[in-house]
C-alpha cells in the first residue's frame, strides 16, 4: 500500500513544486536552476507524504494541502543544501548525485538554500485556508525550522562532534534537528484539513514525535548497515565524523529495537483515528523498514 500511496503523493507534490522554479528574469536562471536541482532530484518526500496523510486522516481534501506539502519539502531541501556545505557536514553526495555546492559552487548553494527557505513561506501564504489558519501554519513552520527547531538541532549536532553524550541529550538534539520538521508536517496537514479538534491534534502530535525520533534512529542504523549506492549519500559518514549516534550509544541491536518501540508508540497514538489514518500507519512502518 505504501508504495502506491507514496507514488501518488510524490507525483502530486512534484507537480505543485515544479512551477516554483521558473526564473522571473534571465539573470536569475542559474539561481533558480540550483534551487530546482536541490529539490527536484529525487528524494522520498516523507514530509509531504505526512502532510497529505494527516490531512486525509481527518477527512480533508489533499488538494487543499498542496501548499503545505510544498513548503515542508522546500524547507527540508534548503536544510540539506546548507548541511552539505564544507562549513557544516562537508558532503559531496546527496540522493545519488553531487551535492548542490559541487554541482554549482558554494556561493550559489548558499543562495539557493536561502531562496528555498523564503520560497517556502511565500508558498504557504498562498494556501487556500482562511487567513487565521494560514497564519498558524506559518507560525508552525517557522518554529519548526528555526533556532527552536531544526536550526537549533543542527547547532547542537555540530557542537556534539567528538563528544560522548547520553541518550536524553541525543534525543533532544534529534527532536530538534529531524523531529521538528516531521512534527510540523503532521501539524500542517491537520491544519490543512480544517477539521482538527484538540483530541485529534494531540493524537497526531504524539504520533509525530515518535516517528520523528524513529526516523533518526533508523537513519543511524542505515549509516552502519546500508551502502553508499543504496543510501544515495556517503555510508558511514556519521561514524567517520565521530558523531554521537544511537547504535554507538545503545548498540546496533538495541537501536533497532528502540526504533520499533517508537513505531509502536506512534501507531498506538493514532488508533482512535480509525481507518482514515491508515496511510499514517503505513508511513510509520515504512520509516523503520526502509533501506535508504
Amino acid at each position: 500500500m505504501i508504495e502506491a500511496y507514496q507514488q501518488r503523493c510524490q507525483t502530486r507534490v512534484d507537480t505543485a513544486l515544479a512551477p516554483l522554479f521558473s526564473a522571473p528574469r534571465a539573470e536569475l536562471a542559474r539561481l533558480y536552476a540550483a534551487m530546482a536541482y536541490s529539490v527536484m532530484g529525487g528524494g522520498k518526500r516523507v514530509r509531504p507524504l505526512l502532510v497529505y496523510a494527516a490531512c486525509e486522516a481527518l477527512g480533508g481534501d489533499p488538494a487543499r494541502a498542496d501548499q503545505a506539502a510544498c513548503a515542508v519539502e522546500l524547507i527540508h531541501a534548503y536544510s540539506l543544501v546548507h548541511d552539505d556545505l564544507p562549513a557544516m557536514d562537508d558532503d559531496d553526495l546527496r540522493r545519488g548525485r553531487p551535492t548542490t555546492h559541487k554541482a554549482y559552487d558554494e556561493a550559489c548553494a548558499i543562495l539557493a538554500g536561502d531562496g528555498l527557505q523564503t520560497l517556502a513561506f511565500e508558498t504557504l501564504l498562498a494556501a487556500p485556508q482562511d487567513a487565521a489558519v494560514r497564519l498558524e501554519m506559518v507560525a508552525v513552520l517557522a518554529r519548526a525550522s528555526g533556532p527552536a527547531g531544526m536550526v537549533g538541532g543542527q547547532a547542537i549536532d555540530l557542537e556534539s562532534v567528538g563528544r560522548r553524550i547520553d541518550q536524553p541529550a541525543l534525543e533532544t538534539m534529534h527532536l530538534h534537528k529531524t523531529g521538528a520538521l516531521i512534527a510540523a508536517s503532521v501539524q500542517l496537514g491537520a491544519l490543512a484539513s480544517e477539521a482538527a479538534g484538540a483530541a485529534e491534534r494531540d493524537a497526531l502530535a504524539r504520533y509525530a514525535e515518535a516517528i520523528g525520533l524513529a526516523f533518526q534512529v533508523w537513519d543511524d542504523v542505515l549509516d552502519i548497515e546500508s551502502d553508499t549506492q543504496t543510501l544515495g549519500k556517503r555510508q558511514g559518514a556519521d561514524l567517520a565524523r565521530d558523531k554521537p549516534t544511537y547504535p554507538a550509544l545503545l548498540g546496533l541491536d538495541a537501536a533497532k529495537a528502540y526504533a520499533l518501540e517508537l513505531r509502536d508508540t506512534a501507531l498506538a497514538a493514532i488508533e482512535p483515528l480509525g481507518e482514515p489514518a491508515e496511510p499514517l500507519r503505513a508511513l510509520a512502518r515504512y520509516i523503520v523498514e526502509r533501506r535508504s
